[in-house]
């Protein structure tokens, strides 16, 4: 349950359908003047080289945000690309933010954060990453930590559960997660990324059948799914989703947006 190293991953076309979902998200909550609590179930180490031995060796960066920044897929003064240049002022133009750093570079100083992340060597360097922005660490099981601090202090805020998908149950335990954050945090905006399968993948039917239960379960939540190629011969996944209950406003018309630039790869 631990072998799984987004590093070599970091900068994919999943990302770039995550991160600027959820910065189009953060943008809004923080127009209005009340502080919110951000929260993340599988915070990952924060910050990642795109330069590095993992990201050459799966060439996932180069057609995920590279590409999209290449086709100018995002308005220089869209949260995402000012989230994008913010870090790689601080690190480098190498450097890619994961989905800690991206929201800290767009929260306040008057919002709460409180990242999970159970992997002992990533824990440490999440805690060196966001070392300048602050925020509260908890290496323990994001889920269990979720239903245990939601409704959080402040109320208004968002939860990520973003999680490797490595062990089968994932598909049935992490939506019936949802549902009790839900029933206890019922003006949360909980976001849920997963992966869409091949249906050569094993675990494809399970993915499905997740993502019919969440819509049938929360008829008012986005649905956000996006396809693209596979990132090698026989990879497994093959687009890229987002599940988001008690969205805000203008939230659809964003996820329309970014799936048009989807659909014409």
């Amino acid at each position: 349950m631990l072998s799984y190293q987004h590093a070599y991953h970091a900068g994919n076309l999943a990302d770039v359908h995550k991160h600027a979902l959820l910065a189009a998200l953060l943008d809004y909550m923080t127009r209005k003047d009340k502080p919110l609590t951000y929260m993340e179930t599988h915070a990952g180490r924060g910050l990642y080289a795109l330069d590095g031995a993992e990201a050459a060796k799966t060439g996932e960066a180069a057609a995920g945000i590279a590409r999209a920044e290449a086709g100018r897929w995002f308005a220089p003064d869209h949260p995402y690309s000012r989230a994008l240049s913010a870090v790689r002022k601080d690190h480098g133009r190498a450097a890619y933010p994961g989905s800690p750093l991206l929201a800290a570079t767009l929260l306040r100083p008057v919002d709460s954060l409180q990242l999970c992340e159970l992997h002992p060597q990533e824990f440490a360097a999440l805690k060196a990453a966001m070392a300048a922005h602050g925020g509260i660490f908890h290496q323990k099981d994001g889920l269990q930590m979720a239903l245990a601090m939601c409704p959080p202090t402040p109320r208004r805020g968002v939860l990520l559960i973003d999680p490797s998908w490595e062990v089968k149950s994932d598909y049935e335990t992490v939506p019936k997660l949802v549902g009790q954050v839900a029933r206890k945090w019922n003006v949360g905006v909980i976001a849920l990324w997963y992966p869409i399968l091949a249906p050569h993948v094993a675990v494809a039917p399970a993915q499905r059948a997740m993502v019919r239960g969440l819509v049938a379960d929360h008829p008012e939540a986005l649905l956000s799914e996006v396809r693209f190629p596979p990132a090698r011969e026989g990879h497994g996944m093959v687009g890229s989703g987002m599940v988001v209950l008690n969205p805000p406003w203008g939230l659809a018309e964003e996820a329309a947006r970014i799936g048009r630039r989807f659909a014409k790869l």
